[in-house]
């Protein structure tokens, strides 16, 4: 039997987030509304979880020693890492010592790293993938081109948001996918060490769909797949469901349970999967919620970062509704709001965005923008998704972004 204690008292069930922001803000209040003392941290002050945690911390998270002193002083019973740029031997040994790593420190460490979970999807569990290639210089990037063809798909093997992704199609590309991938990704070890790389043969698929993949303590549960469109890596669109054939569905929640039940914990995973036909070939997964999944909001009576909650505490999931079918409103959709430039972000035309028909909005709450960031989401039913997916574009595009002097 799951017991949770009250915030600020002794007996207080404490979540410790590694990583603030927009989805740590959602999972942060559906914690909280269990009952749950919530310990938002990031590298930054002002995050948005931050701004709606009971406490926050700002440390460097790649930082062993600093992570380390947090989690000492914190003593979180349940850590819950939202963002892949985290020392994972420190989550080791926190679970070593008898604290719950969410899902498991072991697939943090995996997931944080595209070679970890390619290898264990194709290698280890024999999952259909795309080609591919990992490479650490320029000339074995040029031979991986070379045996798996143009076009091809450049990323480092430890980056976020599509940071340092680059389409190779001519061998003119090469140079500037290498550059890419050295400025936007993350080396495994310190010294000025090149950025590994992934190299994936292209793949002409039908959909690329996200399968929302709860494993709790009833057992594992699916939500409808969402299917998203993606800029240079970046998620921009997502609307739920995704229209599937029979036999490509049944085949993606087999691939999903294989790769979350070798991750094992619990809490929700992302899994990214692209349908040919009635095929299905593994791509990536988060094992937090996922970007996409922020159509999530408006589409189920609970959302994806309701079922993180229930899941990392223990709790079943209970049975995933989805909202307005009753009404013809049956389908979803979300649309990224973005803002470039350098600033701290103004929204004018929130009033015009929800005017709408059932149009919501969130803004994240970020507190500065430097370049290019995401800041808000549309979301939007509709009788299908077609209805849905305009309905959210048509919000965001009502939506006017200023960023005024930081």
């Amino acid at each position: 039997m799951t017991t949770i204690g009250t915030p600020g008292t002794a007996g207080a069930t404490r979540v410790l987030l590694l990583g603030a922001g927009e989805l740590g803000k959602e999972v942060a209040l559906e914690l909280q509304r269990l009952g749950v003392e919530v310990v938002a941290v990031d590298r930054y002050a002002g995050a948005p979880a931050m701004q709606v945690a009971h406490r926050a911390r700002v440390v460097d998270m790649l930082d062993p020693v600093a992570l380390r002193a947090v989690l000492d002083e914190e003593r979180p019973d349940v850590v819950v890492p939202e963002i892949e740029a985290i020392a994972t031997a420190v989550l080791a040994e926190v679970e070593a010592a008898g604290v719950r790593v969410v899902p498991t420190a072991r697939a943090t460490r995996l997931t944080m790293d595209r070679e970890g979970i390619r290898r264990l999807a194709a290698e280890t569990l024999g999952l259909p993938t795309s080609p591919y290639r990992f490479v650490d210089s320029p000339e074995g990037l040029a031979d991986a081109v070379a045996a798996l063809g143009l076009p091809c798909v450049v990323k480092p093997v430890m980056s976020s948001s599509g940071k340092g992704q680059s389409v190779v199609r001519t061998p003119d590309d090469l140079a500037g996918a290498w550059e890419a991938a050295q400025s936007g990704g993350r080396a495994g070890a310190g010294g000025g060490a090149a950025v590994r790389v992934i190299v994936e043969g292209f793949v002409e698929f039908d959909s690329e769909i996200t399968l929302l993949t709860v494993r709790h303590a009833g057992g594992t549960s699916f939500c409808d797949p969402v299917g998203h469109v993606q800029v240079d890596g970046d998620y921009r669109e997502s609307w739920q469901p995704a229209a599937l054939p029979a036999a490509a569905l049944a085949e993606a929640q087999r691939v999903a349970v294989a790769v979350t039940d070798a991750l094992g914990g619990w809490g929700l995973f992302g899994v990214e999967l692209f349908v040919v036909g009635e095929r299905v070939l593994f791509s990536e997964v988060s094992p937090r919620p996922h970007d996409t999944g922020l159509v999530t909001l408006v589409s189920q009576d609970l959302s994806e970062f309701a079922l993180h909650a229930r899941a990392v505490l223990g709790l079943p999931a209970g049975e995933v509704l989805r909202l307005g079918a009753g009404d013809g409103q049956g389908a979803a959709a979300s649309c990224a709001v973005l803002a470039e430039g350098h600033g701290v972000p103004r929204f004018e035309g929130v009033d015009a965005a929800l005017a709408v028909r059932t149009a919501q909005v969130r803004l994240f709450g970020k507190p500065v923008v430097a370049g290019h960031r995401r800041v808000a989401v549309t979301l939007a039913r509709g009788a299908d998704v077609d209805e849905a997916r305009a309905r959210a574009r048509e919000a965001a595009a009502r939506l006017v972004v200023h960023l005024d002097p930081a």
